[in-house]
């Protein structure tokens, strides 16, 4: 079997000091996150999620101007804690697309790190390229367990200046000492506009990023606790080999 596994960013790749430092409060968390789903499914469930995605914003999609095959909304800016808390149809889509993957023998993933709360000995390329090898090495142990390989898709961030270093990286788990067999071929980074999958994982990012900000500050983000309460169960349910590394 041949998986194709879906990531974006979530959190923030600089530093972080506190929630309410005067330049460094963006997020305690950097990490990868997104959805692994057999070849099989890959086409139907792109279909899936741009219906559903077309439904649920149908009034921001036709404001917009753009194609619906090229429209596509930020994770970041869907899950807000206004919307969470305003649409109960956000939190209904959001629990149909969990199931929908389930369904599909897909699985959503997550990995991430808790940053140090130190500017001066943060280093944005080393903690990229942690999380990005430990997120190849978690996703090819589930496939060697399956008997299985899979294909890597990454989100290209316009501001990414580590491009050639990303693959340089995943190469080198590929054939150096980690030897991570069920890796077919380097990640292969793509525009998310133009895949609906691609347009899931970041929706996915939206809800891993506010519950890892809560569960590493809950007592300074009391806030983001009905992030906690509406979609912690289903995403812990829905994943496997995830896990945010806290300091």
């Amino acid at each position: 079997m041949l998986y194709l596994a879906y990531l974006d960013e979530f959190g923030h790749i600089g530093p972080y000091i506190s929630a309410d430092h005067p330049k460094y409060k963006t997020h305690p968390v950097f990490g990868l996150a997104g959805l692994v789903l057999p070849y099989s499914e890959v086409r139907s469930f792109s279909t899936y999620f741009f219906q559903l995605k077309n439904h649920l914003l149908q009034f921001e999609l036709e404001r917009s101007g753009t194609h619906p095959a090229k429209w596509e909304k930020k994770g970041s800016a869907l899950y807000t804690l206004k919307n969470v808390q305003k649409y109960p149809e956000l939190k209904r889509a959001t629990y149909r697309l969990i199931n929908n993957i389930k369904k599909r023998n897909g699985f959503l993933f997550f990995v991430g790190r808790e940053k140090r709360r130190s500017s001066e000995l943060h280093d944005s390329k080393k903690l990229y390229h942690s999380v990005l090898k430990e997120a190849i090495k978690r996703i090819d142990q589930e496939c060697e367990s399956r008997n299985a390989q899979f294909i890597l898709m990454l989100d290209q961030q316009e501001e990414n200046v580590m491009r050639g270093e990303i693959v340089e990286a995943a190469s080198l788990a590929m054939f150096g000492d980690d030897q991570r067999r069920c890796l077919v071929e380097p990640p292969i980074q793509a525009e998310s506009h133009l895949y609906q999958t691609l347009q899931c994982a970041d929706w996915i990012c939206g809800i891993v990023g506010r519950l890892s900000d809560y569960w590493c500050e809950a007592d300074k983000k009391p806030e983001l606790l009905d992030f906690q309460k509406y979609f912690a169960t289903r995403v812990q349910e829905a994943q496997l080999r995830s896990s945010i590394k806290r300091l």
